[in-house]
């Protein structure tokens, strides 16, 4: 080869490199052609009805880590059990009337579609299932429903040997362990909150922009979190350990904002203000190895004594309680952060365990559900009309569809993925059927014939922009091919099927479009109403527990920012505006809480009652006047109210000045007060 071909041939090696998948892309892909043949010969020596079943659950619970799948796994299984018990009920009680029958189904589907709204990661997903499992065990038997009871038995038969082959072939085959994958990335995060934490203590408010973009690295951890429990014996202290990390990191991420703005609006020469700022600043200075859990514990010591003498002396305005405060509530948040990492990492119990709700609009869930039902109905109408053969087939890939679309963060995104993925699964199917599989016989062949297919769908569900197409190509690769102990080769049948799944796809990618959609002014005045009636809420002594309100808050707030469309400048006034809502929601929550506390104090029990009722009439200068005559009562109080006094008290200020600053917006509220 001549020198001049050299540079060529290396630029063609460059290329092929980086496109070619990573290592452990091809190693997940191997895992999942593995753990797919395993359960295909399985059902096959087992000769269970539905073999190629087992095939399709192993493609859906396809996951990189082990975790996750383990997680999908429990709830495939549990959604399962739920939808056979209730289709033979419904076989059972309308097996003579079809109509019926369907309309049932129709109602159910849309129930657990719904009820998936609310839920989030494996779980919204197992209610799903339970809804379209009704479709492949009743409907699919409509003509026959002396059979369901058998089709049901079958299925939670296939889908076990699935479940176990996918486990032992993670386990065998090394699969990367989720909270080992998690650790990165929350370490990571909290790096990114000390930084922001630093800018907040040097240079003032970050602002709403690099809040959002930590909110948002942040909760694209929790699913994993959550998929940590059943992964080992330790895993639900790891979990634990995760949440509690996740929710200090949203905790950092708010304080360090509200010091900045409460240090501005306190002023110059505070000198416990600015001894607070540097402890804080040696807290998340660059130079983070050195800083361990006894270092948390002494600066909180010394900022809860500023805090007390603050309360105690009276050298203090409200502001500076409000700043002090503040400072603590950033050790705090830093130091659970650190905790829960450190009991993810040792798999110890967390200094506190807490959820992660997340918010979801009900209107938004009541549309994706009533999406579901008009499509299967008119998919229905459509089918029996024309007259076409088999068409319980293609209701319940209507149905199978249309759920998977429901619980999607963007639906029209998997529809595409819907519209280009079926046709490939057609196309790499049919080919195999049709001319390979006649040709030559025994499992083998079969299971070296379907790994280029499978490779491939995996290769794509790695990369990002393709994941929905190859997640589509893998699982329904397996339902049109069907392998079977008594395998068909009917070309009028594979034809018929794939025509079918095209058009249930055109109809998904149809109804999602033009049924019920949700526009972004729409989303986001869903959002806004939320919010307000949160504040009402909470404003009336109905916040719930402060890490939950903050947990919902920033997840409201990073769904938000998903439909803050428009220009630039409007685009920043909205996302100011949620960030504000969501410190006033939060500050009226936790000072209705810490009053409540104080209630029993008899030195304090009618100044906190008074004060509890200037935060329920809403009027910003009598909730500061009651955080005033709070902090002057707490001065008398015994020293051990002091630290419960100051909260109440920075919680009463926070609100005030939150109305203080937008006002005019709130007007437009009709809150309590404008």
């Amino acid at each position: 080869m001549s020198e001049g071909h050299l540079p060529r041939l290396d630029r063609l090696l460059d290329r092929l490199l980086a496109v070619s998948p990573a290592s452990q892309t091809w190693f997940f892909a191997l895992r999942i052609w593995i753990a797919m043949a395993l359960a295909l010969y399985v059902a096959f020596w087992l000769q269970l009805e539905s073999a190629s079943s087992a095939a399709v659950s192993v493609a859906i619970l396809a996951q990189p880590k082990r975790g996750q799948a383990i997680s999908k796994a429990i709830y495939r299984f549990l959604g399962t059990i739920t939808g056979g018990v209730v289709a033979i009920a419904f076989a059972a009680a309308f097996g003579q009337d079809r109509v019926l029958m369907l309309v049932c189904f129709t109602a159910w589907l849309s129930l657990c579609v719904f009820a998936a709204q609310y839920l989030q990661d494996t779980r919204a997903y197992g209610a799903m299932l339970s809804g379209y499992t009704v479709a492949i065990i009743a409907i699919s038997n409509i003509d026959a429903p002396q059979s369901v009871f058998d089709a049901a038995v079958s299925r939670v038969a296939a889908i076990a040997v699935a479940i176990t082959a996918i486990t032992f072939i993670n386990d065998a085959l090394g699969s990367p362990s989720t909270w080992r994958g998690l650790l990165p990335p929350l370490a990571s995060a909290l790096r990114s909150a000390k930084a922001l934490a630093r800018h907040a203590l040097r240079a003032g408010d970050p602002g709403p922009d690099k809040a959002l973009d930590l909110i948002r690295a942040v909760a694209a951890l929790r699913a994993d979190a959550n998929a940590i429990a059943g992964e080992l014996d330790d895993g639900a202290r790891r979990a634990a350990g995760a949440r509690s990390a996740i929710a200090g990191l949203y905790a950092a991420m708010a304080a360090s904002r509200n010091f900045a703005i409460a240090a501005r609006d306190a002023g110059p020469e505070h000198p416990a203000i600015e001894e607070a700022r540097a402890i804080c600043a040696g807290l998340v200075g660059s130079g983070e190895s050195g800083i361990g859990q006894a270092d948390f514990i002494a600066a909180r010591a010394r900022l809860r004594d500023l805090i007390e003498r603050a309360v105690r002396d009276g050298g203090c305005d409200l502001d500076a309680v409000l700043t002090l405060q503040r400072a603590r509530d950033l050790a705090t948040a830093l130091m659970l952060a650190q905790d829960g990492m450190t009991a993810l990492r040792t798999g110890r119990r967390p200094l506190r365990i807490v959820r992660l709700p997340t918010h979801r609009d009900f209107p938004v869930a009541f549309r994706g559900a009533a999406r579901v039902a008009l499509a299967f109905a008119l998919a229905a109408a459509l089918f029996v009309a024309l007259g076409w053969p088999a068409t319980t087939y293609a209701l319940v890939q209507v149905a199978a569809m249309g759920a998977m679309s429901s619980v999607n963060p963007d639906p029209r995104k998997y529809a595409n993925g819907v519209l280009i993925g079926i046709p490939l699964a057609a196309l790499a199917a049919g080919p195999l059927l049709l001319l390979v599989l006649p040709l030559v016989n025994g499992f083998p062949v079969l299971a070296l014939a379907v790994a280029p297919v499978v490779f491939a769908a995996c290769f794509l569900i790695a990369h990002p922009p393709t994941a929905s197409i190859g997640f589509i190509l893998l699982v329904y690769f397996p339902v049109l091919l069907s392998p079977g102990n008594a395998q068909s080769f009917d070309p009028q049948t594979f034809f018929s099927n794939a025509v079918q799944m095209m058009i249930v796809a055109v109809i998904l990618a149809t109804t999602v479009r033009i049924i019920l959609p949700i526009r972004p002014d729409q989303a986001r005045r869903y959002a806004f109403a939320s919010a307000i009636r949160d504040v009402r809420g909470a404003l009336a002594g109905a916040g719930g527990d402060a890490v939950d309100r903050t947990s919902l808050n920033c997840d409201r707030i990073v769904q938000y920012a998903q439909v803050n469309d428009g220009a630039a400048v409007v685009r920043a006034r909205r996302l100011k505006l949620a960030f504000a809502i969501a410190h006033l929601e939060a500050s009226a929550a936790r000072a209705h809480d810490q009053l409540g506390a104080l209630e029993r104090v008899p030195a304090l029990r009618a100044v906190a009652e008074r004060s509890r009722g200037a935060l329920a009439g809403g009027v910003g200068t009598e909730i500061e006047t009651a955080a005033q005559t709070l902090l002057e009562a707490g001065r008398e109080a015994d020293a051990s109210q002091h630290l419960a006094v100051a909260r109440a008290v920075s919680d009463l200020v926070a609100v005030a000045r939150v109305m203080a600053r937008h006002r005019r917006f709130l007007r437009t509220l009709r809150l309590p007060g404008f």
